[in-house]
């Protein structure tokens, strides 16, 4: 062997204890997302105890064992995508997130509701586990998120311009708060009946329409103001 190759060789033998753990680590974090991912698609359509850790280590494409080194069981695996869940509905990225940032709030509610659609659609199966918590176990692992709603709003208000704009804006006794949970939660809440619940239309006319509509109601109310007569 030449020097030059012994040398290479000398390399090699160095790198390689390095290597083998980077390449180790690299196929846990490979195997974690596929039981992830598979896990989130079965949760999502058959329910949680409609689907046990072989279901879910035949739709990743590794071993039962694998399942268990990641998650010591499957209502660890659970928790993991609702947690993964809350951690992608506080990025800034998040489309509702994106809407609200602007600070124009409540004149861009056609707009806050196309980012709700867009929010749903692209975490419909994450969505789908609330209704699973509900149904499968009372709630108890959605509780504290919804309990902390308002604060987190709050906080959110606090970070971002116009807040001070929009209460002056507001009716007496309205908080800037309770005017965007209220408009956030309609929003998305329609759009899980249409995407989730796969029910088109459920308001009876287009979605577009829908949410003119509601941006009207939204923003003064559904009543005649007091004084206005009702047309002939």
């Amino acid at each position: 062997m030449s020097a030059a190759r012994k040398a290479a060789a000398r390399v090699d033998r160095r790198l390689a204890p390095k290597q083998k753990p980077r390449r180790q680590q690299q196929r846990s974090v490979e195997s974690r997302a596929a039981i992830l991912e598979a896990a989130l698609d079965l949760f999502s359509h058959q329910g949680y105890h409609g689907t046990n850790i072989r279901d879910i280590a035949e739709a990743a494409k590794v071993s039962t064992g694998a399942v268990y080194y990641q998650f010591p069981d499957k209502e660890t695996l659970f928790r993991a995508l609702l947690d993964d869940y809350w951690t992608a509905l506080a990025r800034p990225d998040h489309p509702l997130n994106q809407a609200l940032a602007e600070g124009n709030f409540p004149d861009n509610l056609t707009q806050l509701g196309r980012a709700a659609r867009e929010s749903v659609r692209k975490y419909d199966r994450y969505i789908a586990l609330i209704y699973v918590d509900v149904v499968e176990f009372d709630g108890v692992h959605i509780q504290r998120f919804y309990a902390d709603m308002a604060s987190r709003f709050d906080a959110f208000l606090a970070a971002h311009p116009g807040r001070e704009a929009l209460e002056k804006r507001l009716r007496p006794g309205v908080s800037s708060v309770s005017a965007i949970m209220l408009a956030t939660r309609f929003l998305l809440h329609y759009f899980a009946v249409e995407i989730v619940f796969r029910v088109p239309n459920h308001f009876g006319k287009d979605s577009d329409a829908v949410l003119g509509e509601i941006a009207d109601i939204l923003r003064y109310g559904m009543l005649r103001p007091i004084g206005v007569p009702p047309p002939e």
